[in-house]
């Protein structure tokens, strides 16, 4: 610990990422990407960028980008904000909304990232308990609260909250800002953006990263009633002013239109997420039922600790989480077809071996 460390980031436990290897031996199934490659239309926008303009600074407004976003999902232009990753988006969104005189709500089982927004920010929390089947129960929100975000899917368990129960967590809480984390939401649910003219205090964000195969290029969007997004720019303009670069927002967009091969990676990782839930209960494990790409499983006849660490030394990683209640799990992410099938062939091998 550094004496030149002020008291917040000596007090800070950072968020720990998945593993990265450095080498490509892995098969990786720990950190939620996607396993098909951009979109060959993204791949040729981003080349015909790379030239002399680089020099120049990008539009620091991102205007492209923001208008295939609101012609995409049917809004107004300036109900669009974008970002560098949608974890810089949700940190701005920390800043604009939740430092409030309440403390903001969010499940005890969730995306870990926001517990640390919450120290950096110095915002009061509370962290709702997941009910046993790791459910979001709607009545523990009545509460007074300063804001309320969850993901949907939740990670790591990958649940869904259908749209009326987003629906009515809205009108319960009609005095703070909701904030819907929808990273995985193309996999298998159905997008609150619909319900954004009807409640101002909902915010969505989403990514670029998982359904539409830009982890490396970083892009986040949050969609929302003017007001809200105008706070999100006041933000952010008080931050940095160039969140995207110039190949960033050339892809995005290309990303964006290109609907044909959207669709058709997330339906392959939905099949091979359905055909992996079939083999794995096979075995007896207990799976959560997930509309997300990835799978949380309970082993059988193994502890989780046990059988991650064993799939590594396979050359296989998952995530494994060392928390209460969710320390007998594994968070799985759907690969290939051929990424699965070896996944579960070296697992029924350690599990029989156990």
């Amino acid at each position: 610990m550094s004496k030149y460390w002020s008291q917040i980031i000596q007090a800070l436990k950072p968020y720990v990422p998945g593993e990265q290897p450095k080498d490509n031996c892995f098969i990786k199934l720990n950190t939620n990407e996607n396993p098909y490659p951009p979109s060959p239309k993204v791949i040729d926008a981003i080349s015909k960028e790379t030239d002399a303009s680089l020099r120049r600074y990008p539009d620091p407004n991102c205007e492209a980008l923001k208008q295939a976003i609101a012609e995409y999902y049917s809004v107004k232009k300036g109900n669009v904000f974008v970002g560098n990753g949608s974890d810089e988006v949700l940190a701005l969104s920390f800043i604009s909304f939740f430092k409030q005189r309440q403390p903001i709500l969010f499940p005890d089982i969730s995306y870990s990232f926001y517990e640390v927004y919450c120290r950096i920010f110095e915002i009061q929390n509370i962290r709702v308990p997941l009910t046993a089947a790791l459910n979001i129960s709607l009545a523990d929100y009545a509460q007074p609260n300063g804001g309320i975000i969850f993901p949907n899917p939740n990670a790591p368990t990958g649940k869904l909250l259908l749209l009326d129960s987003i629906e009515k967590l809205l009108k319960q809480n009609d005095r703070s800002v909701v904030i819907v984390d929808e990273a995985y939401i193309d996999f298998g649910g159905d997008t609150a953006i619909a319900l954004i003219d009807k409640y101002p205090n909902l915010l969505v964000a989403q990514t670029f990263s998982k359904s539409r195969s830009l982890a490396g290029l970083r892009v986040g969007a949050a969609l929302g009633s003017e007001e809200l997004i105008e706070g999100l720019e006041r933000a952010k303009n008080s931050f940095n002013s160039y969140p995207l670069d110039r190949l960033a927002i050339a892809g995005a967009v290309e990303a964006i239109r290109d609907e044909a091969y959207f669709q058709s990676t997330c339906k392959k990782v939905m099949e091979t997420r359905e055909r992996t839930v079939a083999a794995l209960s096979k075995m007896g494990f207990s799976i959560v039922p997930s509309r997300a790409n990835f799978v949380f499983i309970r082993p059988k006849g193994i502890q989780a600790r046990e059988l991650y660490t064993r799939l590594k030394d396979e050359k296989i990683l998952v995530r494994y989480f060392d928390k209460p209640r969710i320390d007998e799990y594994l968070r799985v992410t759907i690969g290939t077809d051929a990424d699965m099938q070896t996944f579960i062939e070296k697992t029924a091998q350690i599990v029989a071996a156990a």
